[in-house]
């Protein structure tokens, strides 16, 4: 009989045998986990000169479009200003004109100045379908309420209410900058950009100082900072000695002198708290982008580019680049994918066309094929534990589509179907477009959605496609100039194939 010491240390022996056995299977899990992520290689040794060239110009006019347009309403602006330039007219105009559309014609219509649609009419008819890119040029930030100016302990402040899913910690002692319009009674519109110049005051939120900080840092992340404490800072300049609220008479004074805005025009308002400054290269190889709001103006920027170098071409399907306005928010409102307005843009296409009926409606939304232009998390090794590593997009490694999105079960999500991803794969690697397939992150651990389960509820094909990003919802995020010239070309041969 095998005595007691001896049993012991048979499983002692055991046991370090499975330690041993677990510790060589993870380090070949690690090592096939390394060997997936080789495969996917980065792109930049295989460029060409020209490769390079027109990577770093498209690299260009993006870091000048985030960094001029940071509002719906300064997005849709330069949108029409290219529109225009391209060759585009308002279907409002056509409309009231009367004219007859036919194949080659390029027109815009506009939603209440934050949402736009342009088109180029194909060869085919519109009830066969229609090509779409759809992006959204909403972003995260902190707006003013509609009563927001009051002075407490000599110090002037203005309230807000953050827009989008943000981390409120994130936004205080930034420089901010406000972007929006003040509408008068009168109907006159006054557009407001402060902090953007050097001469130029900004304004930022506070925070206690660490020395203070006992009680708040035990705080779990959500509570460090409340959304009612993102109030920003600003002014201290008392209009006049020992007055009462004589600080915020002062800024008043100022608001009235100087951009002639009174108190009550705040009412009538809509007035952005953003990141102050321009979009810059990113790491001592300027290989990366940092700024504001690239999600999801990186998308919008190059859907617009892809689809106004279509231009050039004659089409089958009429394309359609779609830019929509509070996708952050649940796409609600005149101005969201929920709207009628794509529908009731259509309709006027079509019946500007010769070929509108209710039924060839339903047929050409049905017949569509959309790619839903959004951004997905790039890796970041600093927080690999959020990633599986096989299905995760990686910045540098190119386009990014998303199969399905929603979270815990894909719940709230637009699955793409495997024959039109199918046909997706064949188009780029005709073009010889570099991409990757991901998901958001691990399983259980979240998600998010796009605009792309609206549109696939007229029964078109749609998938999420679009950039990586690096720091996603925060006031600066990161993306690869490969990633945002091969999505680019993507759009392009989406638009030139499908």
């Amino acid at each position: 009989m095998m005595d007691d010491k001896t049993l012991t240390a048979q499983v002692s022996e055991l046991r370090e045998k499975l330690r041993k056995w677990k510790q060589i299977q993870i380090e070949k899990d690690e090592q096939q986990e390394e060997e997936e992520m080789a495969k996917k290689f980065s792109a930049w040794n295989e460029y060409t000169e020209e490769d390079k060239t027109a990577l770093e110009s498209l690299s260009a006019g993006y870091i000048d479009f985030i960094s001029r347009c940071k509002t719906e309403r300064e997005s849709v602006n330069e949108v029409v200003k290219q529109a225009k330039a391209a060759g585009y007219k308002n279907l409002d105009d056509v409309i009231k004109n009367n004219v007859k559309l036919k194949t080659g014609d390029k027109v815009y219509a506009i939603c209440m100045k934050k949402t736009i649609a342009l088109f180029q009419i194909g060869t085919e008819p519109l009830e066969n379908g229609l090509k779409i890119l759809g992006a959204h040029i909403d972003t995260c930030r902190l707006d003013l309420k509609q009563n927001p100016l009051y002075e407490d302990g000599g110090l002037a402040y203005m309230d807000t209410h953050y827009y989008g899913g943000i981390k409120k910690y994130q936004w205080v002692t930034l420089p901010l900058a406000m972007h929006g319009v003040v509408v008068k009674r009168s109907g006159r519109v006054i557009n407001v950009v402060i902090g953007e110049k050097e001469s130029d005051p900004v304004f930022c939120v506070t925070d206690l100082l660490i020395h203070l900080s006992k009680d708040q840092l035990k705080k779990t992340a959500d509570k460090v900072i409340e959304g009612e404490a993102l109030d920003i800072l600003v002014g201290n300049y008392p209009l006049k000695e020992n007055d009462k609220e004589s600080v915020r008479k002062g800024i008043l004074k100022i608001l009235k002198d100087k951009y002639n805005i009174n108190e009550k025009d705040f009412y009538s308002a809509e007035i952005a708290l953003v990141p102050a400054g321009k979009a810059r290269e990113l790491g001592f190889d300027k290989s990366m982008i940092l700024g504001y709001g690239q999600d999801d103006r990186v998308c919008s920027y190059t859907s617009l580019v892809a689809m106004l170098e279509a231009g050039e071409q004659t089409l089958g399907k009429t394309a359609c680049c779609l830019l929509v306005d509070k996708e952050e928010i649940g796409s609600y409102g005149a101005t969201g994918m929920k709207s009628r307005f794509f529908e009731n843009t259509l309709a006027e296409l079509m019946n500007a066309c010769g070929q509108y009926n209710e039924l060839a409606l339903r047929r050409a939304l049905k017949n569509s094929f959309m790619l839903s232009s959004d951004v997905s998390s790039a890796y970041d090794a600093l927080y690999a534990n959020a990633y599986e590593k096989k299905n995760v997009a990686y910045l540098g490694k190119g386009m990014v589509f998303n199969k399905f999105t929603g979270s815990r079960g894909k719940s709230g999500s637009s699955d793409a179907n495997a024959e039109y991803v199918g046909k997706l794969r064949d188009i780029l690697d005709k073009h010889n477009v570099r991409y990757q397939f991901s998901e958001l992150g691990k399983v259980d651990l979240g998600g998010g959605g796009t605009i792309a389960y609206m549109m696939a509820e007229y029964g078109m094909e749609v998938i999420d496609s679009g950039v990586a990003v690096l720091s996603m919802h925060a006031p600066w995020e990161a993306t690869s100039k490969v990633d945002i010239y091969e999505t680019k070309k993507g759009y392009a041969a989406f638009l030139a194939e499908i």
